[in-house]
């Protein structure tokens, strides 16, 4: 398979990538580096991409960035800056690349525990994740020629020690569960589906 990740340059990307490419051709797209480049908050970087990968059968996004800030020093402006990013950068990806995926392709995109484990300054967050789970659950059945969209949920990973206090009384998950969660998207026959890792 073609497989374009999204991310690839980044903590968990590098694992998949890695992961994926021992079968399969992995295109690595990142922000500032990778075989490709595209800033997802862009919907021309985003066609620009795909016009230059070509057709491709499966899509992963471990990308997107959203604000960790209390709600009493939120602004409208830092939390937008969430929902372009994290949430409409990967609602783009697929609403886009549903044009160029070939038949039986599938869409893996990413949110994260804060959907249904909120904590303490991560309300856009919890909002952006949510808003994505939701996203995957309406749009996957209207999707034509057999294309599966999932989002992959999961908890804080160990290798991202740095977010460890954010998360109290979470235990981190080991980036092969994430991975085998993504496996399973993209390699299994399940469509529309929060795949949590947690």
């Amino acid at each position: 398979m073609k497989i374009i990740i999204v991310g690839a340059t980044g903590t968990l990307g590098k694992k998949v990538a890695e992961a994926f490419a021992q079968k399969h051709e992995v295109v690595r797209v990142g922000n500032t580096k990778g075989d490709v480049r595209v800033d997802i908050t862009d919907e021309t970087s985003i066609k620009a991409m795909f016009e230059k990968v070509g057709p491709f059968d499966a899509l992963i996004s471990t990308s997107g960035k959203g604000p960790f800030a209390p709600v009493s020093q939120m602004t409208g402006e830092v939390f937008k800056s969430g929902l372009l990013d994290k949430l409409l950068g990967q609602v783009n990806l697929v609403l886009i690349g549903q044009h160029y995926i070939n038949k039986g392709g599938s869409f893996s995109l990413i949110s994260g525990i804060l959907a249904d484990h909120p904590v303490a300054a991560g309300s856009a967050l919890s909002a952006i994740n949510g808003g994505l789970n939701a996203f995957v659950l309406a749009a996957a059945p209207e999707l034509g020629n057999g294309v599966r969209l999932n989002v992959i949920s999961p908890n804080v990973v160990e290798d991202s020690p740095a977010y460890f206090d954010s998360f109290p009384g979470e235990i981190p998950v080991t980036m092969d569960k994430v991975v085998k969660a993504f496996e399973k998207s993209v390699l299994g026959i399940v469509t529309g589906q929060v795949i949590k890792v947690y």
